[in-house]
């Protein structure tokens, strides 16, 4: 499974990207306004620093804005993913962007229908809100499960599934489980999933052993 992390913090994405284990970074609008930059230059810098997708995020609600947009969003860099939202206009913003050789994310996707459609109006990335359908009393997971079901179903759709709203590392795990393409996450998340006490403390064991010996590598 692929790690995308979800923010606009420059600084983050750099330190993340020097572990090698990212590859690619989703944005929105909100994550752009936090990080208090200008929209197109904090862009522009993270499409430096990930080899790999970027998600740009369009503003206008109607097919023909979204499209003009994602035309303008795509020419700062080759890596540029154009964002659009799962509504009637955003699937036809997609097809269109997407006849035209530009990856489009399908956002804010909460049923395996608005997934399929996605799937068909050409979407490179489908990304399913599991946090926030587990906010309101739903399984978000149950909802990664049902479209990988109906990818699977159909050989000729390459959408790649892309969690969303992952709030925990075990959303990553199951996600992982189900055998989703891409788990975007925020770097606090992706940082404790390299955490376990069982490893803290063997560590601490070993230098604490390691130290009796009065021993230097260096």
């Amino acid at each position: 499974m692929k790690f995308f992390v979800d923010t606009a913090d420059v600084a983050e994405i750099r330190d993340l990207a020097d572990t090698g284990l990212l590859d690619g970074v989703t944005t929105n609008p909100s994550l752009i306004a936090k990080s208090g930059g200008d929209f197109i230059e904090v862009l522009k810098e993270i499409c430096s620093v990930v080899a790999g997708p970027v998600s740009a995020e369009v503003t206008a609600t109607d097919a023909d804005g979204m499209v003009a947009e994602g035309k303008k969003l795509a020419k700062i860099a080759d890596n540029v993913t154009i964002k659009v939202p799962l509504t009637w206009d955003g699937l036809k913003a997609c097809r269109a962007i997407s006849q035209h050789g530009t990856k489009v994310n399908v956002t804010l996707c909460f049923s395996a229908n608005q997934a399929l459609l996605a799937a068909k109006a050409g979407a490179s990335f489908i990304s399913p809100f599991v946090g926030r359908l587990d906010d309101i009393g739903h399984d978000g997971m149950e909802l990664i499960a049902e479209i990988k079901t109906i990818y699977d179903n159909y050989a000729h759709i390459d959408t790649e599934i892309l969690v969303a709203s992952i709030r925990t590392p075990m959303h990553v795990k199951q996600a992982a489980m189900i055998g989703a393409d891409v788990a975007t996450v925020p770097p606090d998340v992706l940082r404790k999933l390299a955490n376990h006490s069982l490893t803290d403390k063997g560590l601490a064991a070993f230098l604490a052993d390691w130290q009796k010996t009065g021993q230097a590598i260096l």
